[in-house]
């Protein structure tokens, strides 16, 4: 699975200028490409240029065409791309911090946030003329590359990001944004709870966490009582279970879609948690 932030940072052939927060790409995607998983360890902000293409989380799918923008946490996410046009978009990574930071220097968009509350992994973005002259200008940046100053590339997503929230239109997102000031517990919570089922290694959890690894494992064991492969073991099988009653699914298919690298590795933590085969614990179900 890609870690699409680190891809876009470290490939060359991409038009970007790099922040120490912030990572701004044009991205032209290749038309052979259809459909992919991937996952982003900072929020992204993503505008299209041209082309279409669909953004799926478990709850909706966001589809996309040109001058469509979308706030999208970071996360794992399932992607389909339409062959019958070329691609092109506009990539904003940001980071906790920055967003942190920008409240912080902008008390005007403190808002009062709700830390049980449950936001979307993807926002709609309502823009305006005056966001896409942004656009614009950013876009003329890229072609300087390394020239341009980053604190003026900051000013410029700083500028981008005054547009958005000065919407009203855009308020869900700001809320989202004062959450993230609290920087609570419940940061990891959320985000173990939103992608336990994704194939990701520990230390790709604690990226998306924002923390470093032995932070990650330290505050984790405080927050959930055990250690993060204990918990993503049995949080697989106690969803591979619903998957098992209540869908048509093949056991084969339900590994894959709880997060187990391959079926022999399901089967063998299954029957080790439930001393029962998928199977035999799905017919057992079925006759009660």
């Amino acid at each position: 699975m890609v870690n699409a932030y680190e891809y876009f940072k470290n490939h060359p052939k991409f038009n970007k200028l790099v922040g120490n927060d912030f990572l701004f790409v044009e991205y032209k995607c290749p038309l052979n490409i259809e459909e992919y998983q991937l996952w982003v360890e900072n929020h992204l902000i993503t505008y299209v240029i041209s082309g279409k293409k669909d953004w799926i989380t478990s709850k909706k799918t966001h589809k996309l065409t040109a001058g469509d923008t979308l706030f999208i946490r970071k996360g794992v996410y399932t992607t389909r791309q339409y062959l019958d046009s070329d691609y092109c978009v506009m990539l904003f990574f940001i980071n906790d911090k920055f967003i942190k930071r920008f409240i912080t220097e902008n008390p005007s968009f403190k808002r009062e946030s709700n830390s049980l509350r449950e936001y979307n992994q993807i926002f709609d973005i309502t823009t305006n003329d005056a966001f896409k002259t942004i656009i614009e200008s950013i876009f003329h940046y890229l072609g300087q590359g390394e020239d341009i100053p980053k604190e003026l590339v900051e000013i410029k997503f700083k500028e981008l990001l005054f547009n958005i929230v000065l919407d009203s239109n855009n308020k869900e997102l700001l809320l989202f944004f004062n959450s993230i000031t609290q920087n609570t517990k419940t940061d990891i919570e959320n985000i173990m709870i939103e992608n336990f089922q994704y194939d990701l290694k520990i230390a790709d959890f604690a990226k998306l966490c924002g923390k470093s690894l032995s932070s990650f494992k330290r505050e984790f064991k405080e927050c959930f009582n055990t250690t993060p492969s204990r918990w993503l073991i049995n949080k697989r099988l106690e969803h591979s279970k619903m998957l098992l009653v209540g869908t048509n699914l093949t056991v084969s298919e339900i590994g894959y879609e709880c997060g187990f690298k391959n079926n022999s590795h399901f089967i063998q933590a299954f029957k080790k948690k439930v001393k029962l085969t998928p199977n035999k614990f799905k017919a057992l179900k079925k006759e009660l």
